[in-house]
């Protein structure tokens, strides 16, 4: 059976795909037959799959090796040689590695205790003249009361429901809570709580942060909203 942590990532994240043009357009900006993508937060390989299939040299990172073994596995289903490595995208090293792209998606950025570290990191991989791009979300919105539609996923007879509960502000974040019901095959329930918190952080700030490690600010890049996640604002620092 697939793991828990890789349905409720595939049910909650694995959907979203207002992204991918701009990350395919990134992409072809910036590669060459000798440098390459990092997909940093690649999960079970949303964004790393659609790079790799359109002839990028993709190398996906991760802390969950659950995740990337999946993304893996579904690499090798569909003939596509994606790189693999598990590590903390606050704190990583990819010795003798350069790559053109280091594509941070949907708000993964947001969700790190020391981005200083993540700066360190990348600056540390990027080729010269190579291009960190970063996804947040700079503005969301509260809600409490009236639910939006639920995120459904299923596989094996399992149904997954994920159900967004309340979004509020606490100390320097955005907490966005859910509860999320495992259904069995057999009728059989079970009901779980889960909180993400997105740290407040603005463009400039970002590119505040970047310069301090070399990296030049370019003009951001928006993605709009669609019916079930918000907009993001991708900031683009030059190396």
């Amino acid at each position: 059976m697939t793991s828990a942590s890789v349905m409720w990532h595939d049910v909650e994240c694995g959907g979203y795909a207002a992204d991918l043009p701009l990350w395919l357009e990134l992409a072809r900006g910036e590669t060459t037959r000798t440098h390459a993508v990092l997909d940093v937060g690649a999960g079970t390989g949303r964004v790393a799959l659609r790079l790799a299939a359109e002839g990028h040299a993709v190398t996906a990172l991760d802390r969950d090796p659950e995740l990337l073994a999946t993304l893996a596995a579904r690499a090798r289903t569909r003939g596509l040689p994606i790189e693999t490595v598990v590590a903390d995208a606050s704190s990583f090293s990819l010795p003798g590695r350069a790559f053109a792209l280091v594509a941070v998606p949907m708000q993964t950025i947001q969700l790190l205790p020391d981005r200083d570290g993540f700066f360190r990191s990348a600056r540390g991989v990027l080729a010269p003249g190579g291009l960190v791009a970063l996804a947040i979300a700079d503005t969301l919105e509260t809600f409490e009361g009236a639910l939006p539609t639920p995120d459904v996923g299923e596989h094996g007879g399992w149904r997954y429901i994920s159900q967004p509960t309340a979004v509020r502000p606490v100390d320097g974040a955005m907490r966005i809570e859910r509860v999320r019901h495992t259904l069995a095959p057999d009728g059989g329930r079970r009901t779980d709580g889960d909180v993400v918190e997105l740290a407040l952080v603005t463009a400039d700030a970002l590119a505040a942060e970047g310069a301090r490690h070399g990296l030049a600010a370019e003009p951001p890049r928006t993605i709009a909203p669609t019916e079930d996640h918000v907009g993001s604002a991708v900031v683009l620092l030059r190396g």
